[in-house]
């Protein structure tokens, strides 16, 4: 699943961890190339690691849905982000809850967080083109 990440992904030095369940929870250490405003997380650093959640997310929920010899490519539709609190000068995890998987669209649910699950900083919905090959 790694290589099915963007490249985005390591321009932001995103790890992928994992879940009691081993679902991927995406780990986006504070440094230089995400920072904003003066301790602040730049709002565009959040959006796309909300959307590498998604994808790895969707990506998991489709190796899991059974064996499948077809070439999966997913292609975004729509994005749509909430900014609910300030992201601070600290790690930020993400992780994507597919909520709808079709043959051909997905409806990813995707949440950022900092030191507590339940408080999000952020929050995106998306749907996927989903195109088997």
């Amino acid at each position: 699943m790694v290589s099915t990440l963007p490249p985005y992904a390591a321009t932001l030095g995103v790890e992928i961890e994992r879940d009691v369940e081993g679902r991927p929870v995406l780990l986006m250490p504070f440094g230089d190339d995400v920072i904003g405003r003066p301790g602040f997380l730049h709002g565009g650093a959040i959006s796309g690691l909300l959307e590498v959640a998604a994808i790895a997310a969707l990506y998991h929920a489709i190796e899991t849905e059974g064996p499948d010899d077809a070439r999966v490519r997913i292609k975004p539709v729509t994005v749509t982000v909430d900014f609910m609190r300030g992201g601070r000068d600290k790690p930020t995890r993400a992780a994507g809850v597919v909520t709808r998987l079709g043959t051909r669209v997905a409806n990813v649910e995707a949440t950022a967080w900092q030191d507590d699950r339940d408080k999000p900083i952020a929050a995106a919905r998306m749907n996927y083109l989903i195109v088997r090959d």
